[in-house]
């Protein structure tokens, strides 16, 4: 029987005009043999937890550079907790100011990786801990 594939969806929440780092990393998470859904700009956190849980992924990859991931973050969290997606990653990607860091895992964010993380470091981290908890 073959392993099901991992399933992530790439999102940007707000404001947020840029996305070429959204599509490279999901470019990197296809090439890596993941299903990417990539949902594309302005994004609400309703919307990206809707879509996570129509599309039964593993993981949710927030890519985010307006400022704004103390508060919209912290509120996917709290919509994946409210539909029982904790087991889901919530992985997010940016400008993320060391000191926010803390912040957002308390809250529930599984990583954070910063500028200079390698897509390649995106993709082990996936398999290590979606492995672990999506079996």
């Amino acid at each position: 029987m073959r392993e099901r594939r991992i399933r992530v969806i790439v999102a940007k929440p707000g404001l947020d005009g840029h996305d070429r780092g959204a599509k490279i990393i999901a470019r990197a998470l296809r090439d890596g043999g993941m299903e990417v859904i990539y949902t594309g700009l302005r994004q609400t956190p309703e919307a990206i937890v809707t879509a996570a849980l129509q599309e039964d992924v593993d993981a949710i990859g927030i890519s985010i550079l307006s400022g704004a991931h103390n508060t919209i973050v912290p509120r996917i969290a709290e919509l994946m907790h409210a539909q029982g997606l904790d087991d889901m990653l919530l992985l997010v990607g940016g400008i993320i100011p060391d000191e926010d860091i803390p912040g957002l895992k308390k809250a529930g964010v599984s990583e954070v990786f910063q500028p200079g993380a390698s897509t390649q470091e995106i993709v082990d981290y996936i398999r290590a801990h979606v492995k672990r908890h999506r079996q």
